[in-house]
């Protein structure tokens, strides 16, 4: 299946689907919206793999194939380790192919507000002081702007290994609505018929 740049292409509700994009393009927010909707369980990938201290959960696989194993589920496209068993059982891969300055935006701007609230996020861990995206390679700020070229290429390659696999290529974030909107008519239009 072609690279769909339009919701109009798409003519069905997935029971599977994965949502990509660079840190802070909106992945996890778009995956909420979508399980409400559509009501697909969802977890977030980070609350698998991060333990404490931002330790990686020896956990994580397992728990991400039980996850994936269930019939109706959404999440994010993300950590190498599993993106291929992931890809395997979805029906539906949605791209937020943001353009940069949106996505920095939204990073450095989430960062601030969760650093400055000492907002919990996984296992009790917590943003790291923003300063430290000066002396810290991996500080998410920085991982976003690493990262944001990585995400075509992958793409180009699921297209030659699974052609079967609709991806639905959002550019800017207005097209998100229109994707949960469709998606809901549908999911309702497949159940009353």
């Amino acid at each position: 299946m072609p690279l769909l740049s339009t919701v109009d292409q798409l003519d069905f509700a997935p029971s599977r689907a994965l949502v990509a994009g660079v840190s802070g393009s909106g992945k996890s927010s778009l995956c909420r919206r979508l399980s409400r909707k559509l009501d697909l369980t969802y977890v977030e990938l980070d609350s698998l793999f991060h333990g404490p201290n931002w330790s990686v959960l020896p956990t994580f696989e397992l728990e991400v194939d039980r996850f994936i194993a269930q019939n109706r589920w959404v999440t994010e496209w993300q950590y190498d380790v599993v993106r291929e068993r992931l890809l395997a059982r979805a029906q539906l891969l949605i791209w937020l192919d943001y353009p940069l300055h949106v996505v920095m935006r939204r990073v450095v701007l989430r960062t601030l507000i969760r650093g400055f609230a000492h907002q919990p996020l996984w296992n009790g861990n917590v943003e790291p002081p923003f300063w430290t995206i000066f002396n810290n390679p991996e500080h998410i700020v920085r991982w976003a702007w690493r990262t944001r070229s990585s995400y075509p290429p992958r793409i180009r390659e699921i297209l030659l290994e699974r052609p079967q696999l609709p991806i639905l290529r959002l550019t800017r974030p207005s097209q998100a609505d229109e994707v949960v909107a469709a998606l809901d008519y549908h999911q309702r239009s497949s159940t009353t018929s």
